[in-house]
C-alpha cells in the first residue's frame, strides 16, 4: 500500500514538471517575433496583347502572357503530349492549366485554326503560319515609329500596335534596348535581328519610373516652330509628341465634331487628350490662318446630343463622331452584340481595343437603357444563346446536360459550379 501511494505521488510529480516544461517554452515562444507573411498575386497591370503562334512561344513568353512559372511547365509539357505543336484552339484550351477566363482573354491573338479539324487540314510551307521577314533598312529610333512604320517593317496590323501599346504603357518611351527586349510579341529571334539597328541606351536608367497613366514619364523636349493645327495630319501632330492613337482622336474631332477646322484656340484646347499642359506648351506657337481671333465662331455643338444618346443603341458612326478610331468603335459595337446589349456601364470599359479613358468620359456622359436585353433563365435559355453568349458559352454544355433531368435554376447552379465573378456576370442576364 505504501508502494502504491509512493509510484502515485512520483506520477503526479512527472506530470508537474512536464506541464511546467511546456508552460515554459510556450513563454519563450510568446517572445519570439512571427515571420512577415507576404502574399504574391498575378500583376493587374494590363500588358499588352498581339496575335501570337503559341508553338513559338518560350517558357519566357508565356510568362509575359501572365502564366506563372509552374503554369508554364504544365503548358510546355501538354504541348509535347499532343504530339509536340498545338494544331487548333481546341486543342490548347483543353490545358488545364488555362483557366476559362484567361483562354477567353487571349484566344482572339491565337494563331491557330478554331478546330481540330481545321487544324489538322491546315497547310502552308512548314505545316505553321507563315512568318514575315523583317525589312530593317538601317538604324532607327523604335520611340518615333509610327503603326505604318512597324508595318513597313514586316509586322502585322496587331502587332504593330501591340508595340504602340507597350511603349505607352511604359510612359511613351521604350526607354533601353532591355525595356525594348521585354515587349512581349518581340520574340527572341527578332529582337537579335533588330538589336544592332535600335538608337537606345543599352541599360534602362536608375530614376526610370514605369508609369502607364502618364506618357509624358521620359519624353522628348519638342523643338516647337509656328504651325497652323489646321494643316496637321496624323503625322504631324506625332511629331508634336501624341501618340498615334491621340493623333486619330484630334484629326477625328477637327474633321467630324468641327466640320473640318479648328476656328479658335479654345476648340483645341477642348479636344478631350489635349491637356492643359499641353495645350499651354503648343499656345505660343499655333497660328491659325484666316481667321482673326475677335471674329471667331464659337465651338460648333455635336450633331448628336451624346447625354440622350443610349449605349445600348449608339452607332458606329455616332462613336467616330465623339473621338474613337474605327477600330474602337468596332469592338465596341461588336461586344454589345454578342452580349446583346450592356447591362451595367462597366461593361463597356471591358471591351478591348478601346481607349478607357474616351470610354469612361462617354459613358459618365450618356445613359443605359437595359429595358431591351434579352434575359433567361438557364432552364429555359436557348441553346444557341448560351453556347455564343461570351458569359456562357463555357459553362453552355454542363446546363444543356444538366437542365434536362434537373430543369431547376437552383441545382443548375449549384452543378455548374462557377468562380463567383463568372457567377456575377452571368446572373446580369439571367430572369
Amino acid at each position: 500500500m505504501v508502494r502504491k501511494k509512493y509510484y502515485t505521488k512520483i506520477a503526479i510529480l512527472a506530470m508537474l514538471l512536464a506541464v511546467l516544461s511546456m508552460y515554459s517554452k510556450y513563454a519563450e515562444s510568446t517572445n519570439e517575433k512571427f515571420p512577415e507573411l507576404t502574399f504574391t498575386t498575378e500583376n493587374s497591370e494590363e500588358m499588352p496583347l498581339s496575335e501570337f503562334d503559341p508553338n513559338e512561344l518560350s517558357a519566357d513568353q508565356w510568362q509575359k502572357l501572365g502564366f506563372s512559372e509552374k503554369q508554364t511547365a504544365t503548358i510546355l509539357k501538354y504541348k509535347e503530349i499532343v504530339g509536340g505543336r498545338f494544331i487548333s484552339k481546341e486543342q490548347l484550351k483543353k490545358c488545364y492549366s488555362i483557366s476559362e477566363e484567361k483562354f477567353s482573354a487571349i484566344e482572339a491573338y491565337i494563331l491557330l485554326p478554331e478546330t481540330n479539324q481545321e487544324g489538322k487540314t491546315f497547310t502552308s510551307t512548314d505545316g505553321n503560319f507563315v512568318k514575315k521577314e523583317l525589312r530593317i533598312s538601317g538604324k532607327f529610333n523604335p520611340d518615333r515609329y509610327s503603326q505604318a512604320d512597324w508595318e513597313d517593317m514586316g509586322f502585322s496590323e496587331k502587332q504593330a500596335g501591340a508595340i504602340l501599346k507597350y511603349k505607352n504603357y511604359l510612359g511613351g518611351s521604350f526607354v533601353s534596348k532591355e525595356k525594348f527586349k521585354e515587349c512581349f510579341i518581340i520574340s527572341d529571334e527578332n529582337y537579335a535581328k533588330l538589336e544592332p539597328y535600335l538608337i537606345l541606351p543599352a541599360k534602362t536608367p536608375d530614376n526610370f519610373v514605369k508609369n502607364k497613366f502618364k506618357r509624358d514619364t521620359i519624353r522628348e523636349k519638342i523643338n516647337y516652330k509656328t504651325f497652323d493645327p489646321n494643316e496637321l495630319d496624323r503625322e504631324g501632330w506625332q511629331k508634336l509628341g501624341f501618340s498615334e492613337k491621340q493623333a486619330n482622336v484630334i484629326v477625328n474631332y477637327k474633321e467630324r465634331n468641327l466640320k473640318g477646322s479648328f476656328k479658335n484656340l479654345e476648340e483645341i484646347k477642348s479636344c478631350f487628350v489635349i491637356n492643359e499642359d499641353k495645350f499651354n506648351e503648343m499656345k505660343p506657337f499655333i497660328r491659325i490662318s484666316n481667321i482673326k481671333s475677335s471674329e471667331a465662331k464659337k465651338p460648333e455643338s455635336s450633331a448628336t446630343d451624346f447625354a440622350k444618346t443610349d449605349l445600348n443603341s449608339i452607332t458606329f458612326k455616332q462613336l467616330l463622331e465623339y473621338g474613337f478610331d474605327e477600330k474602337a468603335a468596332g469592338s465596341m459595337i461588336g461586344f454589345r452584340k454578342k452580349l446583346g446589349g450592356f447591362v451595367t456601364k462597366e461593361q463597356i470599359l471591358e471591351t478591348y481595343n478601346i481607349d478607357k479613358e474616351l470610354t469612361q468620359k462617354l459613358v459618365n456622359t450618356a445613359p443605359l437603357d437595359v429595358s431591351k436585353v434579352q434575359k433567361y433563365s438557364l432552364a429555359e435559355a436557348p441553346e444557341e444563346w448560351l453556347k455564343s453568349h461570351p458569359y456562357f458559352k463555357y459553362s453552355a454544355d454542363k446546363i444543356i446536360y444538366f437542365r434536362m433531368s434537373n430543369p431547376d435554376d437552383k441545382k443548375i447552379w449549384k452543378f455548374i459550379k462557377v468562380k463567383p465573378e463568372y457567377e456575377a456576370r452571368m446572373r446580369l442576364y439571367v430572369k
